[in-house]
């Protein structure tokens, strides 16, 4: 019994979280002959899908995770944005099917999960934010990271700030975001003509 105790302890301890076991690829550094079977980001993720990776053998994955730094190249206000224990609340998700009873407030309808629980017993609120904006102008504020309770100098303010983030002459000619920047402008030109701003 003792011999299949170790056993079963050594099977535990070749287990990697995010290994791939048979990997035919080699270490992505130079000089490294052992297998690469852990999957390292080159470039982080972004808006446009998930980035391009390397292989790295388990020595070099260390190595690479102890330098990673998710939020390298943010600003305070990024960080302090990534941090909030509300960050993400304000994407839409998949709705839930429902029979028989009222479906409740749209969570894309309010910044805070806490309002939008409350609000299920407040109808009042909840015409009140949802009548604020158009479902097409709530669309924009989401793709310019914007809330409901917003004004026309935050978006103003907001568009400034991703337009230059993401034009490619701010980014040494780097084209990437291209897409990310067309969806800000349309989202500016729905926004600058709000109800809700006039």
């Amino acid at each position: 019994m003792g011999s299949n105790c170790e056993e079963a302890v050594t099977a535990r301890q070749t287990k990697w979280h995010g290994r791939v076991e048979g990997a035919k690829v080699r270490c992505s550094v130079r000089g490294c002959h052992e297998p690469g079977e852990f999957r390292a980001p080159l470039t982080p993720s972004d808006f446009d899908g998930p980035g391009s990776w390397r292989w790295l053998c388990l020595e070099h994955v260390r190595e690479h995770n102890a330098k990673y730094n998710f939020f390298e190249g943010m600003t305070a206000d990024e960080i302090e944005a990534a941090q909030s224990p509300i960050a993400g609340w304000d994407r839409a998700t998949r709705a839930f099917a429902h029979v028989g009873s009222d479906t409740g407030p749209a969570w894309r309808d309010f910044a805070d999960p806490l309002d939008a629980i409350s609000a299920r017993f407040r109808p009042e609120a909840r015409r009140q934010a949802v009548d604020r904006f158009t479902a097409r102008e709530r669309q924009a504020l989401g793709v310019m990271g914007l809330t409901d309770d917003t004004d026309l100098h935050k978006v103003r303010k907001r568009y400034s700030k991703l337009v230059r983030r993401y034009h490619p002459d701010r980014n040494g000619g780097d084209r990437s975001h291209e897409k990310k920047l067309g969806e800000v402008i349309e989202a500016w030109q729905v926004l600058r003509g709000a109800r809700a701003f006039h």
